[in-house]
């Protein structure tokens, strides 16, 4: 137990509070310039990278420096200084131009600083030497030329007056280049340099300039030929090619003999060439070169001779200048200039290449055959004295006779509406020329030149006739030319002259007919028919009909649908034309007319019937032990006589006649209803009684009081209250 815990103490003890690790934090990096970013060359600069580190003990840490200029590494270091780090860039110079910037590193951490641009201006004055200021014709002159004090990567540019002979790019400030001076003469050399620099370069002013003398090399070349004048084809010629030197001796000189690029002879160490040729007419004229090499100098002696045609190039033509396929062509191979001194005219013989098929004809150089179906190219050629000339290619391509032209129009063919006529034939060589014909009149004329161009000829169709009285003709310039088919097609007469017809006739409408609205109009069916009702916005019935005319047919069901009613009609030319107007009247129907009176006697009967019950009641006096009423209390019979006078007159009667009428044997319709009145008299009994008839006059009892009073009756026939109202 007690070694337990001897062994359990020790362990605690060992395990005591372990050290932690020092903490630290770079907190920012910043680099300066000094003396500022832009400074004059041979300044001396100082970039300084500052770093602020926050770190929990004092214990140096371990930092590495890194300089940038342009992206790129310049400079490292590693140091435990917690001083600023400086980078010095004695004597500044322009190749120190750049983008800067530092980086810190401490163990894992690293912070960079912001870019600081340095720009140093001036380069110094280029220093030009040459190692001698005479040389002869051919010579190189040894030029140096020299940045003193400049670095970078650098380009040497050397000039001659104001052209450069020579660019040298090297990585240091001096460059070496060999010059040769081609004229003779004096000469102004100098140069400058350029320091390259990213994104750009920095270029420095001119050297010095050196002058330089280039004496002339005593050797000159000689051309000669003969002969020189009156030169034909055919005549022999000879050119020579020397030189003449001075008392000088040249190791190594080489002749060159050519004409224009094509070499004729060449030697070395030879002072003469001599070349014999039969002369050849070129225009302008021939030119002959003689080149002379001296060790590094070239000199060259031209001489241009005219050589006379002995005939001139032929040319090949073809008659007709447009042929047509399988029709008959002629080839003519003819020289136009020949030299009357040299050559006879009949000593020219003319070839055809290719001459399969043709058939020469009496004549020299025509050649006759029918066209064939492909293009194809012919060349000729003519000689005389060994000599050949060869006309330029010619390609004949046969044309195609023009075909049937077809005609159509380019849309539905609408009476007085513009509309396009159009032409085609399928195949012939353009261009082709379309004449539009009406009858034996020329309308208009179409040229095509492209390829299934179709022609068009706007026209006004203003009867349906016209159409068939169109053709086309195409031309292509053949023999013939080719007229199409007489244009076929529909005519749309628009929709004109609408009318709207009602049966049965508009006095004989009532409750129960069968109404039918008729719409015609003149034009091209198929006709879109529309029928409306005056103040509704949407149509009755919608009818589609290859017909002049439609029927909307309904049955009359009340008297609302009275009003005015009409038809809007319209075919394939879009037009719409509105028909007349017709107000409709819908009269009652007989059987409700028959109603109504019945029901106005039946009330009539019945007021009579209690008049009479009351009056007869009255006339009995009051019944014992009946209970008291106001019937009972009336005034004396003389009282009532004196107010209840009854008129002679005869009173009139109103009735209705129907007047029959024939039925239509196709279809059911109402009797028609007249209006017709007619009056009749009736005699009032002479008691009054109340015997009447199915409009008589009804006497009303009124009640006031206890004294009825008696209405008294108009004497006038021909106005009663009591009368229902005459149904029209």
């Amino acid at each position: 137990m007690g070694l337990l815990l001897l062994l359990t103490s020790s362990l605690l003890c060992s395990w005591g509070p372990a050290s932690a690790d020092p903490y630290f934090r770079i907190s920012s990096v910043t680099l300066s310039v000094k003396p500022g970013p832009e400074v004059r060359r041979n300044t001396n600069v100082t970039l300084r990278c500052q770093a602020k580190v926050i770190a929990s003990e004092q214990e140096a840490l371990s930092r590495e420096y890194i300089i940038y200029k342009d992206e790129q590494v310049v400079y490292k270091k590693a140091t435990d200084s917690p001083e600023d780090f400086l980078y010095h860039l004695p004597e500044a110079r322009v190749s120190n131009n750049g983008k800067y910037k530092c980086r810190i590193k401490i163990r894992e951490q690293e912070v960079t600083s912001d870019v600081q641009k340095l720009t140093v201006t001036g380069l110094s004055l280029p220093v030009l030497h040459l190692n001698r200021s005479v040389v002869t014709e051919g010579d190189d002159v040894t030029a140096t030329c020299s940045a003193p004090g400049e670095t970078g990567s650098f380009y040497f540019h050397f000039f001659d007056n104001s052209g450069e002979l020579r660019e040298e790019r090297v990585s240091s400030n001096r460059a070496e280049a060999k010059l040769r001076l081609k004229t003779v003469g004096g000469h102004r050399i100098h140069c400058n340099y350029t320091v390259v620099l990213m994104p750009k370069s920095v270029d420095s002013e001119n050297s010095n300039t050196v002058n330089v003398s280039v004496k002339k090399l005593s050797i000159t070349p000689v051309l000669e030929i003969f002969p020189l004048d009156d030169v034909y084809e055919g005549d022999d010629l000879t050119i020579r090619c020397s030189f003449v030197a001075s008392e000088q001796s040249f190791k190594k000189v080489s002749l060159i003999l050519s004409q224009g690029t094509k070499l004729l002879s060449s030697r070395n160490t030879s002072t003469v060439i001599e070349h014999n040729m039969m002369a050849e007419a070129t225009a302008p004229a021939l030119t002959f070169e003689c080149t002379l090499i001296v060790e590094n100098v070239v000199k060259v002696a031209t001489q241009n001779i005219s050589v006379i045609d002995l005939f001139s190039i032929p040319t090949l033509i073809m008659s007709p200048t447009e042929v047509f396929q399988d029709e008959p062509m002629l080839l003519t191979c003819r020289s136009e200039r020949v030299a009357a001194g040299r050559l006879n005219r009949n000593d020219l013989t003319y070839t055809l290449d290719p001459a399969e098929h043709f058939v020469t004809t009496t004549r020299a150089g025509e050649f006759s055959r029918t066209a064939m179906k492909t293009d194809f190219t012919y060349t000729c050629t003519a000689e005389a004295k060994g000599i050949k000339k060869r006309s330029e290619a010619l390609t004949v391509r046969p044309k195609v006779h023009v075909s049937v032209p077809d005609i159509w129009v380019s849309d539905r063919v609408i009476l007085g509406k513009p509309v396009y006529i159009y032409c085609e034939s399928k195949t012939g060589s353009l261009p082709i020329t379309y004449t539009l014909w009406k009858g034996i009149d020329k309308i208009n004329t179409f040229s095509a030149n492209m390829i299934r161009q179709q022609a068009y000829f706007p026209v006004t169709f203003n009867h349906t006739e016209e159409t068939s009285m169109y053709r086309c003709e195409a031309s292509n310039g053949g023999r013939k030319n080719q007229q199409s088919a007489k244009l076929n097609t529909s005519v749309i007469e628009p929709v004109a002259e609408a009318d709207l017809l009602v049966v049965p006739d508009l006095a004989d409408i009532s409750e129960g007919n069968d109404l039918h609205l008729i719409c015609s109009v003149k034009g091209t069916p198929p006709i879109t028919f529309w029928w409306y009702r005056v103040g509704n916005r949407e149509p009755l019935k919608i009818a589609t009909l290859d017909e002049n005319y439609a029927d909307y047919h309904f049955t009359v069901s009340s008297k609302e649908q009275s009003g005015a009613y009409y038809c809007v009609m319209e075919n394939r030319a879009n037009n719409k034309v509105e028909s007349n107007q017709v107000n409709i009247e819908v009269r009652m129907a007989l059987w409700k007319k028959a109603l109504i009176g019945g029901f106005l006697l039946l009330v009539a009967s019945i007021l009579v019937l209690v008049g009479c019950v009351l009056y007869f009641k009255s006339k009995r006096g009051p019944v014992a032990g009946a209970v008291e009423s106001v019937w009972t209390h009336r005034k004396p019979e003389s009282e009532i006589d004196e107010f209840s006078t009854v008129s002679n007159e005869p009173e009139v009667e109103y009735t209705e006649v129907v007047h029959p009428r024939a039925a239509d044997p196709t279809r059911v319709v109402p009797p028609r209803k007249g209006t017709d009145t007619v009056y009749s008299e009736l005699q009032n009994s002479p008691h009054g009684a109340a015997e009447h008839h199915d409009y008589g006059s009804v006497k009303y009892a009124e009640l006031n009081g206890e004294h009825p009073e008696l209405s008294q009756n108009h004497s006038e026939g021909h106005n009663y209250s009591d009368l229902p109202v005459p149904v029209d």
